[in-house]
């Protein structure tokens, strides 16, 4: 396994992180996954990004270091708290939209379609989730972590990732593949 540099993190990466920590945020996105969503966002020039689930921003960081500058990132999160961080080191960057409110009445309203969709909540991921994949554009990538067991995970958790796994499995107008990579990654693109 490589070891992580601290050269290749988001600029930004550092100060977040210290931040999650003083508050005692117990979710971050690990750097792994944060290396494939900078890859991923590259991929896609001039798109427009969504994120589910800000948290305090350290996967917010390595989207926006990814992307280019004709693209956009609207990362949403229904806890202020959490994202008053990403919005004190992050909000300065036009590419980025922050929206606090909740993700599932959102997803449910929005008439907008994404060219990569971050799921890292429970809406878009375990609810809404054909709202959510009604938002992702045609060649479109729709990215799920924590597929693998996690020690924070609540008691039968892992009925809800299997079951999930099974819908996305059965649409056709999918393409995914499961990845045993950082906490357990799903990558799928849309037809």
């Amino acid at each position: 396994m490589y070891s992580d540099d601290i050269h290749t993190l988001p600029p930004a990466y550092a100060d977040i992180e210290a931040a999650s920590q003083t508050i005692r945020f117990s979710m971050p996105s690990d750097r792994q996954t944060g290396a494939i969503l900078k890859m991923l966002a590259a991929s896609k020039p001039k798109s427009k990004l969504l994120e589910i689930g800000t948290g305090t921003g350290l996967a917010t960081a390595w989207l926006l270091a990814g992307m280019d500058a004709d693209s956009t990132l609207t990362s949403i999160d229904n806890e202020p708290t959490y994202q008053a961080i990403a919005r004190q080191v992050l909000g300065a960057d036009d590419r980025l939209q922050l929206v606090c409110t909740d993700a599932g009445n959102w997803l449910e309203t929005t008439d907008q379609t994404f060219d990569l969709i971050f799921a890292d909540a429970w809406p878009g991921k375990y609810a809404n989730l054909d709202a959510t994949l009604n938002a992702l554009a045609p060649g479109g990538l729709y990215v799920l972590d924590d597929m693998l067991p996690q020690p924070n995970w609540p008691d039968g958790h892992g009925d809800n990732v299997d079951k999930l796994v099974r819908e996305l499995e059965g649409r056709h107008d999918l393409h995914l593949v499961k990845l045993a990579w950082s906490t357990g990654l799903l990558i799928a693109s849309r037809n």
